[in-house]
C-alpha cells in the first residue's frame, strides 16, 4: 500500500481494463486482480515497460471466438488472446503501446472450475500469460515454453498463487 507522497514506480505500464460483456459483473474484483497480476509481471519480467500502455478487454466466449476466428483462423473460443502492438515511429511524447489482451469469461470460469482453482488465481495466470506475450515471450518452441512457464511460476508465486502447471501430468 502506498502512502501519500510515495512516488508511483515508472516501471509499471498503464493498464486499462475494459469490461465489454455483462457476465464479468459477477466478478467485481476482476479489474483489481488484473492490475495486480500485470503490475507483478512488469516488476519481475526483464522488459522496459515503464509508462507504456496496454488494454485488457474482458469479453465473453462469443467475443473471443470472433477475435480468434478473425485473427488466427480458429473458429472457437479460447481463454486469452494477446495482440502485441506494432511499434511504428511515433512522436517522442506519444505513449508507447504494448498491445491488447482479451480474456473470455465462460472459458476462464470453466477452466478454473474444472481444475478446482480459485477464479482469481486462474484470471491472474491468464493476465500474466497475456502480458508476457505482449513483451515478446512465446511458447512455440519447447525451450521458449519452458522459459515462459518458469517466469509465469515466479510471478504467480510472488502473488501467492500456486504453480498452475503443477498438476499437468495428473491423471484423474
Amino acid at each position: 500500500m502506498q502512502s501519500a507522497g510515495t512516488p508511483v514506480s515508472s516501471a509499471l505500464p498503464l493498464t486499462e481494463v475494459l469490461v465489454v460483456a455483462d457476465c464479468w459483473h459477477t466478478e467485481p474484483e476482476a479489474e483489481a486482480v488484473i492490475h495486480r497480476a500485470i503490475n507483478a509481471a512488469a516488476e519481475i519480467a526483464d522488459a522496459d515497460v515503464g509508462e507504456a500502455e496496454l488494454a485488457v478487454m474482458l469479453t465473453d466466449d462469443a467475443g473471443i471466438r470472433t477475435l480468434n476466428s478473425n485473427w488466427r483462423g480458429i473458429d472457437k473460443p479460447t481463454n486469452v488472446l494477446s495482440f502485441p502492438a506494432l511499434q511504428p515511429t511515433a512522436p517522442a511524447d506519444a505513449p508507447r503501446m504494448l498491445g491488447d489482451i482479451a480474456i473470455a469469461y465462460e472459458t476462464t470460469r470453466k477452466e478454473a472450475d474444472d481444475e478446482e482453482k480459485p477464479f482469481d488465481h486462474h484470471l491472474s495466470h491468464l493476465a500474466v500469460h497475456g502480458f508476457l506475450h505482449l513483451i515478446g515471450y512465446d511458447h512455440e518452441k519447447d525451450d521458449d515454453a519452458e522459459a515462459m512457464e518458469s517466469l509465469e511460476r515466479e510471478i504467480l508465486s510472488q502473488l501467492g498463487i500456486p504453480d498452475p502447471y503443477a498438476d499437468r501430468g495428473r491423471v484423474d
